[in-house]
């Protein structure tokens, strides 16, 4: 049941509960009961306005492929969540691999992106290692199974 509610929020998180609790065969009730159940174990971490980047601004994205020196090692978590703070960050990836961080950016242009990476990645001394490439298209995952 909780997959199937997983999944109808996935495609649309602004239906009523009505229509929720009939797609998965369930009184509104029950729905509600479930929803908040996923809500307060953690499952679901909220609800999100999907924005355009292009119409809001910022038609150029990119995904920054970063790599720390040695010593930043005990700093990641740290530069994770400063690197989510920064404007025009839409998503930081922790990795396992040959890079630490994927760093998924949009910006007004290529002279914004060049300030973003000299600014915030290339000047700090803990980043060893920067790989810039551009996004030209984006399609979004509408399902959760």
């Amino acid at each position: 049941m909780d997959r199937i509610l997983l999944a109808e929020l996935t495609r649309d998180a602004r239906q009523t509960n009505n229509a929720l609790a009939a797609k998965a065969g369930i009184a509104p009730s029950t729905c509600l009961a479930r929803v908040r159940a996923l809500r307060g174990s953690g499952v679901i971490r909220g609800f999100h306005a999907d924005v355009d980047p292009a119409l809001a601004g910022r038609s150029l994205q990119a995904m920054i492929s970063v790599r720390m020196q040695g010593h930043a090692r005990a700093r990641l978590e740290a530069f994770m969540r400063h690197l989510a703070g920064l404007d025009g960050v839409l998503n930081v990836f922790l990795l396992g691999g040959a890079y630490d961080f994927f760093v998924h950016i949009a910006t007004s242009g290529t002279e914004d992106l060049n300030a973003f990476v000299i600014e915030h990645l290339s000047s700090n001394p803990d980043v060893a290692y920067t790989e810039t490439n551009l996004i030209f298209q984006h399609a979004r995952a509408t399902h959760w199974r």
